[in-house]
């Protein structure tokens, strides 16, 4: 497989090289609130399950969208770890990372407007199981942080825009 990924990684790079329209990609994902806070989402062609613990409303039939954020953070590092060590060459046999936010829940709940309603901070871990020597293994993390989206997502603002679509209700189909 190593052997594989590197020569995919070379020839993905040779090809956005030479026609750099063809790296751009849109990601979708679509979603819709089903009962309580449960959520159901749709990726491609994968389905996910999204709600709240008790203790904030839902259910617990799924994690929470801020857990959702942890999540693509650690899994993105891992990814970009394995694809970097493969294509630097770097021995690397395993990767996990441990990723914590912290969140005053009052921003949320609109108890207090000076709060934030997102994290106040976001730490993780990663965690590598590696013959490579630590000066090869700082060039990998050097890669990795500087090419990880969802970090770069998470460090840097990013435009976002929401539109928003009404369709009209009559009185009597909401009673």
């Amino acid at each position: 497989m190593s052997e594989a990924l590197k020569q995919l990684i070379g020839e993905t790079q040779a090809k956005f090289k030479a026609d750099a329209e063809a790296a751009k990609a849109t990601f979708e994902s679509r979603s819709a609130l089903q009962e309580g806070l449960r959520t159901e989402v749709s990726l491609r062609h994968h389905q996910l399950t999204v709600d709240e613990p008790p203790a904030l409303g839902g259910t617990d039939s799924g994690p929470n969208p801020v857990e959702l954020i942890l999540a693509a953070l650690g899994t993105c590092q891992e990814i970009t770890y394995r694809a970097y060590a493969t294509a630097l060459g770097i021995p690397l046999d395993n990767v996990s990372v441990t990723v914590e936010g912290d969140i005053d829940l009052r921003g949320f709940f609109a108890v207090d407007d000076s709060v934030r309603a997102g994290y106040e901070a976001v730490r993780g871990t990663v965690h590598l199981e590696s013959s490579a020597s630590e000066e090869q293994l700082e060039l990998l993390r050097g890669a990795v942080n500087a090419h990880c989206p969802v970090l770069d997502i998470l460090s840097n603002p990013v435009p976002v825009e929401l539109d928003l679509k009404i369709t009209q209700t009559s009185v009597e189909a909401a009673a």
